[in-house]
């Protein structure tokens, strides 16, 4: 029979808030099925009558009796008429049986693949999930048309019905492909047609792509010094050799691609490079052509905010300015539109779209067809370049309020550099404050500060943060610099107080 310690067991598996999903009858089922999987119910061991179990548990008898009944179907238990019901001998046969209560400390060792480890140790792409002050790359959600998308979208599920429930295509919609091209080649200068256009979920399953097609294990590929963390992370977990390369005040020093360590291939954020801010002048850009012909390499051009330029138009990209179809083109929708939307693209060569749209396939499929309908007319009915230019003048005004408010109430610690675009601005430490122990100390006070170190493959760089502008109005910047002052200038006399 049931010892009191069984009863108790079940008791706490029932009132588990964990479980309140679940009906009365599978609560007590599972619980059961727990004490024999661990050993605590021996095999031919009987169970408590549904009667008695009922009347110590609180229930109807129905509900142990729906309970027993699964467990029997389940050969768990074996029901004698005119004897009860037992522990079934079938559950000799489960593999581990007892193995929780005979081994609860021992945990099983954790074995991956090398990309595996590789995907673990360097933690992931992080998202900052709530827009807190001062997440970078977050953008201002609550100026967004959300009418006029929904407007879009009923038009869509009028015109298409069930036929916008079924898969897109892997390629993506064409009606969306055609609308990327048409606003890249008038917007960024690029060679682009719709059949080259490859829609995807996000520019980090982009470079994901680009890392595991592309090249093997072990080849090189150049850099940026610093770099897009993401890239590096997609890079390092295809088991890459990453050679960084460093820049100046005109961006990636593209004449050490010829200094004779052979490479397949560059990774470029040219328009605005990431997170320095600087432009790679028309003269790199033209050499970095010529070297990816020459060596039959790639360059894989992430165009990742040039929406927002602040001085003129931006510089046309790179994948435009290339007769030899050398260039990977990645751009996305998240920071331009909002990060739930999640669709990026990739302008690929002619004979990538097929490799890269079967790999693809192996990743997610396909993305979902609604929102890429709905975001093909929010393009092609002129409202993507309203809202770009809309919050082009928000962001601008934003990064002027930090930059003034850091220089306000944040000199003794930062050294804004002014950005021409983009939605965060670099800030360099002006004192021996441990960068990463400023970072903690933000993040529980509610700041999200990105430590520009980790960013960096050399160590010849000074530490500071990426500071975040985009999705806070300068009243909210405000005080978040104001909190940012209190949390550094405690950390300050706790690290002069160790010295």
């Amino acid at each position: 029979m049931f010892k009191h310690a069984q009863f108790e067991t079940i008791k706490a598996w029932m009132g588990d808030p964990a479980h309140g999903a679940l009906s009365l009858h599978v609560r007590i089922q599972r619980a059961v099925r727990q004490l024999i999987l661990d050993g605590a119910l021996d095999v031919g061991r009987p169970l408590p009558p549904s009667r008695t179990l009922a009347r110590s548990l609180g229930v109807s008898r129905d509900t142990v009796e729906a309970a027993y009944s699964q467990l029997h179907a389940e050969g768990f238990i074996e029901r004698r008429v005119g004897s009860g019901s037992f522990v079934s001998g079938q559950v000799r046969r489960l593999p581990g049986r007892g193995l929780v209560r005979r081994s609860a400390a021992r945990k099983p060792e954790l074995r991956l693949s090398r990309r595996g480890n590789a995907m673990l140790t360097g933690g992931g792409v992080r998202d900052f999930l709530a827009p807190r002050a001062f997440a970078p790359g977050v953008p201002e959600t609550r100026n967004f048309p959300l009418h006029t998308w929904e407007r879009l979208q009923r038009q869509v599920f009028k015109e298409y019905g069930t036929q916008a429930l079924l898969h897109s295509p892997p390629q993506g919609m064409e009606q969306l492909r055609r609308a990327i091209a048409d606003y890249v080649n008038l917007e960024r200068g690029a060679r682009a047609t719709p059949d080259r256009v490859l829609v995807l979920t996000s520019s980090q399953q982009a470079l994901t792509l680009c890392a595991n097609v592309l090249l093997d294990a072990g080849e090189r590929i150049f850099i940026e010094d610093p770099v897009y963390h993401g890239a590096r992370k997609a890079f390092d977990a295809a088991g890459l050799t990453c050679v960084p390369v460093p820049l100046d005040a005109d961006g990636m020093q593209v004449e050490r691609l010829r200094t004779g360590q052979a490479a397949r291939a560059v990774f470029l954020t040219p328009s605005h490079q990431f997170p320095t801010g600087t432009t790679l002048a028309l003269d790199r850009r033209l050499a970095a052509i010529e070297w990816a012909q020459r060596e039959q390499a790639w360059i894989i051009e992430d165009d990742y905010d040039s929406e927002f330029h602040y001085a003129g138009k931006p510089t046309a990209c790179v994948q435009g300015l290339d007769p030899h179809e050398r260039t990977i083109y990645i751009g996305t929708f998240t920071k331009s539109l909002f990060p739930g939307l999640r669709i990026g693209y990739m302008v690929l060569p002619s004979q990538l779209v097929q490799p890269m749209t079967v790999a693809r396939t192996l990743l997610d499929g396909h993305s979902a067809s609604i929102p890429q309908l709905t975001l093909a007319r929010f393009i092609e009915g002129g409202h993507f370049g309203a809202h770009v230019r809309t919050m082009r003048t928000v962001y601008a005004e934003r990064r002027d309020a930090l930059a003034t408010l850091v220089r306000k109430h944040l000199s003794e610690f930062l050294e804004p550099w002014v950005p021409a675009g983009g939605m965060q601005m670099p800030c360099l430490l002006v004192q021996g404050i441990p960068e990463s122990e400023a970072v903690a100390a933000a993040g529980r006070a509610g700041i999200d500060l990105l430590g520009l170190t980790s960013l960096h493959a050399s160590q010849q760089h000074k530490a500071g943060f990426l500071m975040g502008f985009a999705a806070h109005t300068p009243g909210e910047m405000e005080v978040a610099v104001k909190k940012l002052a209190s949390v550094l200038r405690a950390l300050n006399r706790k690290t002069a107080a160790a010295r």
